[in-house]
């Protein structure tokens, strides 16, 4: 474990194997392991049961670990590995066997640390209830859950993700250190391996892009390409449905924010997009939500109306975290409508005092995992065909790519 081994040891390969017939000290502390998890990790899908047992342990014993100074190469490549055999409680909730491997450790907390996230409450979010599920489905199928108070996204994604991550982290570490975590690219905080029955699934935790307690009304995921870039009617179908460029031209939507937080916006944009282009990656999109306060102020009133029946309800998956009987991280000052905490709700912006509607965006780039390789080459050439040199196509190389891109999102805003 990270608080058995030596700190030169905790920064290489730290494999744990607990086993039914193992030393009586550690039944102790096995014993203890039943107690936590009997009263913490209850989840529908033994996968979420999984992950929050593996979150528990690995923030528990990365308090043990002393802050280095500075990270070492090989910090960029260390894991911890813990094999669980289970055999005699709690199986209705948790498998029988499961391995549990978190990536890079000690880099993902310098991460959490420098967007200005306490471990203790980045445990508590994730573990202290079940993840929720979401209807949103990204990528090759990625599933989304949100953790139970919605600050955090939790994303499965592919081995080939993994490698991404891995190709990139140093510099993404490198990147969000110069921005001192002042960007609009995705916070990743977490990425781990978890294996039941043989079966291996990849997450990765990032801070959630929209509110934790306003709902999101309507929302747009933008690539500056206009080919194929309208929602399905089956996505439209959806509660809260993921619309893309044409449709947002189509709505006439734009968003109104003043000139000072339109400056800032633009000038992370630009650096972000910078350095996506330098890592040849491409494919990413501005995703956008937008909450309107005079209809939340409304269904605030008509909520109150009926008597607060559905008070723990969310709207689309997005809006006021469900109740908890002692939740620390809501116990600051209430906030009026349309206010939010900026050290919590880091991407969103108020609407201008002209605009239409008060309002407030929520934006961020996401997907920024798509390296521009032989298969994209192939793809980008296949569109061209088929739909013209001068189309705008969403697969571009990615220098080409991050201009159209942040052009695209100036003319948005107003």
């Amino acid at each position: 474990m990270f608080s058995a081994c030596s700190q030169a040891k905790c920064r290489g390969r730290v494999i744990i194997d607990i086993a039914a017939s193992i030393a009586s000290k550690t039944k102790t502390k096995k014993k203890h392991f039943v107690a936590q998890k009997v009263k913490l990790f209850r989840a529908s899908d033994p996968l979420l049961s999984v992950l929050m047992w593996g979150v528990n342990h690995s923030i528990n014993e990365l308090s043990h670990v002393q802050i280095p100074i500075m990270l070492m190469p090989d910090d960029f490549k260390a894991y911890s590995k813990i094999k669980v055999d289970n055999h005699l409680f709690n199986k209705e909730n948790m498998p029988s066997h499961f391995k549990f491997k978190e990536y890079c450790p000690l880099v993902f907390r310098n991460l959490r640390e420098r967007f200005g996230i306490d471990d203790q409450d980045f445990q508590n979010s994730l573990t202290r209830a079940a993840p929720l599920n979401s209807d949103s489905q990204g990528r090759s199928g990625a599933r989304f859950h949100t953790s139970y108070d919605k600050r955090y996204v939790i994303k499965t994604i592919t081995s080939e993700d993994v490698a991404e991550m891995h190709n990139i982290l140093k510099k993404y570490h490198q990147f969000i250190v110069e921005c001192h975590g002042n960007t609009l690219l995705p916070q990743f905080l977490g990425m781990y391996r978890l294996t039941v029955d043989g079966d291996e699934t990849y997450m990765i935790v990032t801070r959630n892009v929209f509110s934790h307690r306003l709902s999101v009304y309507k929302k747009y995921d933008l690539k500056g390409s206009t080919v194929a870039r309208e929602a399905s009617d089956k996505e439209k179908a959806k509660e809260l449905p993921t619309y893309k460029d044409n449709d947002f031209i189509n709505d006439g939507q734009k968003i109104y924010i003043d000139d000072d937080n339109k400056k800032m916006f633009l000038e992370k944009l630009r650096k972000d997009v910078e350095f996506l282009a330098q890592l040849k990656l491409m494919d990413y999109s501005l995703l956008v939500g937008i909450h309107d306060v005079e209809r939340a102020e409304q269904e605030e009133v008509e909520s109150e109306d009926n008597e607060g029946d559905d008070e723990g309800e969310s709207d689309g998956g997005i809006g006021t975290p469900p109740d908890s009987p002692s939740n620390t991280l809501d116990s600051t000052k209430p906030l009026s409508p349309g206010e939010f905490d900026p050290t919590i709700d880091v991407y969103a912006i108020k609407s201008n005092d002209s605009a239409p509607r008060k309002e407030v965006y929520f934006m961020a780039v996401i997907d920024i995992l798509q390296h521009y390789d032989a298969k994209k080459k192939a793809a980008h050439a296949a569109k061209t065909v088929k739909h013209g040199a001068g189309a705008e196509i969403s697969t571009v190389n990615p220098e080409q790519y991050s201009k159209r891109f942040y052009d695209f999102i100036t003319t948005i805003l107003s």
